[in-house]
């Protein structure tokens, strides 16, 4: 994702082995470990201590590796990828929402140094954690296809700030048809921003299919959002803070196969385990998208179905009746707590690169593998 959570997810490719192909769910941005830069008030210094290259931040000398630009290899997955906790560090990293926050001309600089890496000409000095905190920059902010720098809102870095504040208020604000009708177009909207953002650049969509995307799935939440309120207005008030939830889990199974929709009907690519192209393959393409729409629900499940519990018990409590006026920024908060958690862990649900048996796939195509074995 890059699933539109998965993440966020932009394209599939696939890899096969004899008996199975897999792909990538290209979720969005998706790098490395944190290596905080020195203030620019501090003086630098490279010099070497004992043949080991040091760096020198005001009075303070650490010792740094320098990088063997032969053997490091920066698109590398810095934990094993094959793996749910793998894949959860990897996904930790990426969307680490500080990442939003920093100037254009760190995120140009950390392009810079990557390309640099990727052509074996980094600068002399360089330590791997400048490199590994480079590529999660670069990670965060460019496209992973096109490598364009992509708008704040739809970088995977952007989900936890932008989805928790539209998550506490649909949450909040669930009690009017109003309230309901501006909130999950909000919500939708925000979707359709990412999702564009985190397309797949190999398979583009016009601006008609993403017109036709995006009112398909606002109008599916609404109509959800709209018709539940109204049916549960006679139903304990918990039942009534979930309708979000539904509406919100609605529309994903709308929203992110018509955003993906020429990877259904063309296809993705099958390659072997040497990165060869075997074909293209539909049901490949329909099971990669499943998997981004459980995870676009698993992302939103915890905090839109725990969090209205917890507000039903508190504001039982006199001094909640007291504060009224705080209980939206209470739940925009408490839904952060949530999603800065929930966001790596439902884009680690499943492997980027997957594997499929080849008696899964279309017969041409499987037919066609089985005599190129």
């Amino acid at each position: 994702m890059r699933s539109d959570t998965a993440p966020a997810g932009s394209a599939a490719e696939l890899s096969m082995s004899p008996a199975h192909v897999g792909w990538a769910r290209s979720h969005s941005p998706i790098g490395r470990s944190r290596s905080v830069p020195a203030p620019d008030c501090c003086a630098l210094f490279l010099g070497a201590f004992e043949g080991v290259p040091f760096l020198t931040v005001g009075c303070r000398r650490t010792v740094i590796m320098e990088v063997n630009i032969s053997k490091f290899n920066i698109d590398a997955p810095r934990w094993d990828q094959s793996t749910f906790v793998g894949r959860l560090k990897h996904f930790f990293n990426i969307t680490d929402p500080r990442t939003a926050i920093v100037s254009e001309q760190e995120l140009d600089r950390a392009k810079m140094l990557v390309e640099a890496c990727r052509a074996g000409s980094a600068p002399p000095g360089t330590s791997i954690e400048q490199l590994h905190y480079a590529k999660k920059l670069y990670d965060s902010a460019f496209h992973p296809d096109t490598g364009d720098k992509m708008n704040l809102i739809g970088r995977m870095s952007f989900q936890v700030p932008g989805g928790m504040a539209i998550t506490g208020c649909m949450l909040q604000f669930y009690r009017t048809v109003p309230a309901v009708v501006f909130w999950q177009w909000v919500n939708q909207s925000f979707n359709a921003l990412v999702n564009y953002t985190n397309r797949n650049a190999a398979s583009p969509i016009t601006p008609s299919q993403i017109g036709v995307a995006y009112v398909t799935a606002t109008s599916t939440a609404l109509a959800t959002a709209v018709g539940l309120n109204l049916y549960t207005k006679k139903a304990p008030p918990l039942i009534a803070r979930w309708v979000p939830f539904v509406a919100v889990a609605a529309a994903n199974c709308v929203n992110i196969p018509m955003m993906r929709q020429q990877e259904i009907l063309n296809g993705i690519a099958v390659t072997d385990e040497n990165e060869n192209k075997l074909g293209n393959s539909k049901k490949a393409a329909a099971k990669g998208i499943s998997q981004v729409v459980i995870s676009r629900i698993a992302m939103a499940a915890p905090g839109m179905i725990l969090l209205p519990i917890l507000m039903e018990r508190l504001e039982s409590y006199p001094f909640m009746k007291k504060i009224r006026f705080l209980h939206a920024p209470l739940q925009v908060i408490l839904a952060g707590g949530f999603l800065l958690f929930m966001v790596p862990v439902a884009c680690s649900l499943f492997p980027q690169r997957c594997s499929m048996a080849v008696n899964s796939l279309e017969p041409e195509l499987r037919d066609s593998i089985v005599n190129k074995i």
